[in-house]
């Protein structure tokens, strides 16, 4: 045995390889939660499942899967990247979490970025789920894949930021509640399961705006009418993920 075999070696480990573990840890912790599984995948399937199933809601002349899937394919990702995140977030803020992570030798935006790539795994497990009850259910989906990865990257952001927004600067009871009244409004009123040309005009003008609205009805035009790109929607979306990912990142507290 030479000298020096266990001659210990101080110093963080490289960024890449503490970032990938800050992220598997942060899917792990996701996926254990019982409270962000009922947002992030029992909740969609059963809206998927039974607005399919049951003529509740007047859906046009399609099939009913077929203008549901992409809503809840946006609905997902709302769950996740904003409902899901701020929740988490903000609980791990309130804790200290946060504030003794950003004192490891993992940057700041190390652990924003870990935060990110953990949303990004458990919204492809999302989307690959409810693809396949979707099609299950007899959906045909049309358009482009390249279209709809990149309105899914455009809506993740939109949300990411909101989301962390919400968290960094209220406290971890009002963030709870905030994020699941949003989820809530927009469930109702982001043209994820009613139509928004069902609202008056005015209020579906305004109601187009949100992030959630641009994201299921971009997915739509591309899954169910195999249209290109809807750039209006993803200039929304775009829009939304500048402002919130910039706010977030100048008035996040981090105790």
């Amino acid at each position: 045995m030479s000298a020096g075999t266990y001659t210990p070696r101080p110093g963080a480990a490289p960024l890449p390889r503490m970032i990938a573990a800050q992220a598997a840890l942060e899917t792990r912790m996701l996926l254990r939660n019982g409270e962000q599984l009922l947002l992030t995948v029992v909740i969609p399937t059963l809206l998927l499942v039974l607005f399919s199933a049951v003529d509740i809601v007047d859906t046009g002349a399609s099939e009913p899967v077929d203008f549901l899937a992409p809503g809840v394919l946006a609905l997902a990702v709302m769950s996740t990247a904003f409902t899901g995140q701020a929740i988490a977030t903000g609980f791990e803020r309130r804790y200290g979490v946060l504030k003794r992570l950003g004192a490891s030798p993992l940057p700041r935006w190390g652990l924003m970025t870990a935060k990110t790539l953990s949303v990004l795994v458990t919204e492809v497990l999302q989307v690959l789920l409810l693809t396949v009850i979707a099609l299950a259910l007899g959906w045909s989906p049309e358009g482009s894949p390249f279209s709809v990865l990149l309105l899914l990257v455009l809506g993740t952001m939109a949300f990411s930021g909101l989301g962390l927004l919400m968290a960094g600067t209220l406290k971890a009871e009002a963030t709870l509640a905030a994020a699941n009244l949003v989820f809530l409004l927009l469930l109702v009123g982001g043209g994820v399961i009613v139509p928004l040309d069902r609202f008056p005009d005015a209020a579906a003008s305004v109601l187009g705006l949100l992030p959630i609205a641009a994201l299921s009805d971009g997915l739509r035009d591309v899954l169910q009418h195999g249209a290109s790109m809807p750039w209006g929607d993803a200039a929304v979306l775009a829009v939304w993920g500048v402002l919130g990912l910039g706010a977030a990142a100048r008035f996040f507290r981090w105790e």
